[in-house]
This record gives structure tokens, C-alpha cells and sequence, in this order.
């Protein structure tokens, strides 16, 4: 298949990327390369694979240029990863993240529209389900409310997708990402970045007491999931959570970094953050049974990963993170 990964030389689509390539895909990433974090990273994560693929330094804002990607690249699946990431960002400039995520998929699924293309994934996140109660979270939720403005564009961005495939018959799969981490990860998020400044001796950012509780997910498992869904023959639209199912307290993750890196943590305790929500814990018993999909990588595995490559990267920067 040609497939276009929007996001491609990010965190998730980077791996991706790496995964379809190794099946035989065809390849072309749209990425903008913004300054959200340094660009010169995502450089480096495509950078084994940049000969192979075609790379369109395209901002999804720009409706006009991502319907020439689409008429040029005569694709037959596109992945939709590129957002605007983050909780805490997006309550300062809700108005770029609206234009992002929100009119960003209102562009490509425009694009897919004119040109006739039938598959389209969407990357959704598991902030939809804001202060939810009913634990796990199941894609059967009927959700009232999200608590930032990110998460709003996210179940938008779901709505739109449902609406697309309503119209124009196209088969459009939304996957709810709950807390991805792994080697490559961003540098804002909380493993990274605890990592990060644990080992230069710099205090953390603890908001809250420490008992709030994640689902992480490894990277290689939401790629499973991610690839399982390319060829899923279910109704046109569909809903799926990508989690581990497991959960670990915020204060049990810092723990588990110290010993991980061997060195203690200098906490600043903060009050707890707008727009963050204290339990996320994914049921992903529909992806398992309609997709096959099946992480195989607790956290007392992936992390011990994260670390080694943390670990080589600051040889690959010179010690410099």
C-alpha cells in the first residue's frame, strides 16, 4: 500500500514509519517540523529512513498544500498522527490548537474526499474521556464533557472523522492513544522528562500529591495496534483504545525512574494543574477481540528501555540533553 503518515518524523510516526517500511509499504511522510520541541530531533528520527520515503515539509493549516500531497501521492491509507500535542499547552493557545487538530483533519479528510481515497486512521487520545468515572474506560462511554482544550479538539476531531465516513463512505478508524512512551519520546513528556532532569541532578515537577494514575503504553505496542488496524473490515467508523491496561501512581513512576537511573529526585510538589485528570486506565477489550491487538510490554519492561535508549542517546548528543 502507499500510506501517508502526517506526524511521520514524531514520536509515534517515526516508529511507525520504520514498521511499514520493514512490511513493504510504500511511505511518504507530511510533518512541518515546528518548534513545539526542537525540529533538529525529528531529523534525527527519520534520519536511517529519509533516503526511503517521501518527505512533504507540509503544515496541515494549509488546506491548499495538503490537497497537492494528496493529488500527487495517490495514496490508499493515510495515518493522521500530526496534532498539536499536550494538556497544559493548549489552555494557553487553545485558538493554535483549534486551527491544528481541528481544522487540520477538516483539510485532510477534505483531501481524502476529493480524491476518492477510502481508508483513513486517526489518532484520537485517551483525554477524550475527561473526568469519566466508569473505570476502565470503554469506548462505550457516552461522554458529556473534556477538561482542556486539546481533548476538545480530539473528540472533534473524532467527530468529524464519523461525519466523513458518514457522507462519503470512507472506512475511518479513530485510536485512542492513552500515554505513550519509549525510546524517541518527546522531550516535554513525563518520562523523558523526569528522566532527563533526575540524571542532570535538576528538580521535578510533581503536580498533586502523587497519587494520580496513568495508563502508560509502549511505543512498539500502539504500533501493533496502529498496523492491526490498517486492514479492519468492521463498520465504517469505529472507536478503539490503545492502553496497556495497567495503571501506576505518579509517585510510584518517579520511584521507579530513580532506581531505574540509581540516583534520587529533587521533588517540587506543585498544586495539582488545570485541565489534567487523576485516573486514565484504558479497556481494550474491543481492540483485542476485533483487531488482535495485544501489548506485550508492561511498564517494568518498556521503562528498563526507555532508559537504555535515554542512555545512548546522550552519547549520540555528546552528553548533551
Amino acid at each position: 500500500m502507499r500510506v501517508l503518515v502526517t506526524g511521520g518524523a514524531g514520536f509515534i510516526g517515526s516508529h511507525l514509519v520504520e514498521k511499514l517500511l520493514g512490511e513493504g509499504h510504500e511511505v511518504a511522510i507530511l510533518d512541518d517540523f515546528n518548534d513545539f520541541y526542537d525540529p533538529q530531533i525529528k531529523r534525527r528520527n527519520i534520519a536511517a529512513v529519509v533516503q526511503k520515503i517521501a518527505v512533504h515539509e507540509v503544515d496541515v493549516r494549509d488546506a491548499g498544500k495538503v490537497l497537492a500531497v494528496f493529488e500527487k501521492g495517490r495514496f490508499d491509507l493515510v495515518v493522521h498522527l500530526a496534532a498539536r500535542a499536550g494538556v497544559r499547552p493548549s489552555i494557553g493557545q487553545p485558538q493554535l490548537y483549534y486551527d491544528t487538530n481541528v481544522n487540520g483533519t477538516l483539510h485532510l479528510l477534505e483531501a481524502a474526499r476529493a480524491v476518492g481515497l477510502q481508508r483513513f486512521i486517526f489518532a484520537s487520545s485517551s483525554s477524550v474521556y475527561g473526568l469519566a468515572k466508569e473505570v476502565p474506560f470503554s469506548e462505550e462511554l457516552h461522554l458529556t464533557q473534556t477538561v482542556s482544550p486539546y481533548a476538545a479538539t480530539k473528540i472533534a476531531g473524532e467527530f468529524l472523522c464519523s461525519t466523513y465516513s458518514h457522507l462519503y463512505q470512507m472506512r475511518i478508524v479513530a485510536l485512542r492513544f492513552f500515554t505513550v512512551y519509549g525510546p524517541r519520546q518527546r522531550p516535554d513528556l513525563a518520562i523523558h522528562q523526569f528522566t532527563r532532569r533526575i540524571w542532570n541532578g535538576k528538580a521535578i515537577d510533581q503536580f498533586g500529591d502523587g497519587t494520580t494514575r496513568r495508563d502508560y503504553t509502549y511505543v512498539d505496542d500502539i504500533v501493533q495496534g496502529v498496523m492491526a488496524s490498517l486492514g479492519y473490515d468492521g463498520p465504517l467508523f469505529d472507536i478503539f483504545n490503545l492502553g496497556e491496561n495497567q495503571t501506576i501512581e505518579l509517585k510510584d513512576l518517579i520511584a521507579a525512574i530513580e532506581t531505574a537511573l540509581r540516583r534520587k529526585a529533587k521533588i517540587n510538589v506543585l498544586p495539582e494543574q488545570a485541565g489534567d485528570v487523576p485516573l486514565t486506565c484504558a479497556d481494550i477489550s474491543k481492540a483485542q477481540r476485533l483487531l488482535g491487538y495485544r501489548p506485550t510490554t508492561p511498564l517494568a519492561v518498556g521503562l528498563p528501555k526507555f532508559i537504555e535508549w535515554f542512555h545512548a542517546s546522550l552519547s549520540d548528543c555528546g552528553g548533551m540533553r
